[in-house]
């Protein structure tokens, strides 16, 4: 009997080390994935990503260069048109600043807290395809669709003269490149790529506050509609610069979201999930790195069971003849068996 409460002690500390183990390695995975140890094969890894996002450029500057398509505009219709010509608010290079680097640095804070390779790589790389496949689809139908801004006549009729072709057609005699902007209205640029960049850093800062954990904290949900405020700001400035038609906004805006939803959802759970605070690739190493330890764990503690039943063989052999000695080591047997398939 004190050999076999011996036994069961020893198991149950080997129980004990395999769950610190698995503890600990837990603690380590968590800042082991660092740019220096793994950025180039996550790199690597998303090399065709990488090179989409190079080909998602270049199709933006030449859907930028070409012509839209130049829509009847008659004079009947220019009394929704005579909007001022005004400077924009929020300028254009002041898009991927608060859209994109404004996130980016954000992701890198986190970075430094987590030492987590995957979850910068991948959500800077989510940033960008939403970012630029949403001004991809916006450039496209802008150019597909051809609408007048609100201040199409005075792009077209500078001097305020008007002018007309048989049709009843304008004849813009104002400065080309101006006319050729003013047929940009739908949907809103401004609009689409601030909810494209920061509706993806709102879901992105969700998932990392875990909003959406039912513990009741209302506040987090601030953090998360701060950026989509702002890119609400953006959009009704369109409007008030007479750029735009607020149809033109509200579209531009779904289209952002909707493109920033997907994108982040192709590298991170749902903001709701359980996981939603890390990027699927971190799991699925931990998965592979936990499974690996696993085995490794089991192998040690056969090897440890070999020794235990050995070394109670000899000792009851010694003492009973080699009778109950086998029957300890039967019994032994049986137990490692169970905590083979998980029975103890």
């Amino acid at each position: 009997m004190p050999m076999a409460s011996w036994n069961s002690g020893f198991l149950s500390w080997l129980k004990n080390f395999r769950n610190i183990f698995q503890c600990r390695m837990k603690e380590v995975q968590l800042g082991s994935h660092t740019v220096r140890s793994h950025g180039v094969t996550v790199a690597r890894t998303h090399m065709h990503d990488w090179l989409i996002l190079l080909l998602l450029v270049v199709i933006d500057v030449v859907l930028y260069i070409i012509h839209p398509f130049y829509r009847f505009v008659g004079k009947d219709m220019m009394d929704d048109l005579r909007y001022p010509l005004k400077s924009n608010t929020v300028p254009f290079w002041a898009v991927p600043v608060y859209a994109v680097l404004l996130p980016m640095m954000i992701f890198l804070i986190v970075y430094i807290r987590r030492r987590d390779v995957y979850d910068l790589h991948h959500a800077i790389l989510g940033l960008l395809f939403s970012v630029l496949v949403t001004a991809v689809i916006t450039d496209s139908i802008k150019n597909a669709v051809g609408r007048p801004r609100p201040d199409f006549f005075w792009r077209c009729f500078p001097d305020g003269k008007d002018a007309y072709d048989k049709w009843g057609n304008v004849i813009c005699h104002g400065d080309k490149s101006v006319i050729k902007e003013g047929h940009k209205s739908f949907p809103s640029g401004h609009t689409s790529g601030s909810f494209a960049g920061l509706g993806f850093l709102s879901l992105y800062l969700s998932g990392k506050i875990k909003a959406f954990d039912r513990k009741g904290h209302v506040a987090k949900l601030c953090i998360v509609f701060l950026p989509l405020l702002v890119a609400s700001l953006v959009g009704v400035s369109r409007v008030d610069d007479y750029w735009h038609h607020w149809q033109d906004v509200f579209a531009g805006g779904l289209l952002g979201l909707l493109v920033a939803t997907f994108c982040y959802l192709q590298f991170f759970p749902p903001p709701y999930h359980a996981h939603g605070w890390g990027p699927y690739a971190y799991f699925r190493v931990l998965e592979e790195s936990n499974a690996n330890t696993n085995t490794t764990n089991v192998a040690t503690l056969q090897d440890a069971m070999a020794g235990e039943v050995q070394v109670v063989n000899q000792e009851e052999e010694i003492s009973d003849n080699g009778f109950t000695g086998l029957h300890l080591a039967r019994g032994s047997s049986s137990t490692l068996e169970d905590i083979e398939s998980g029975k103890r």
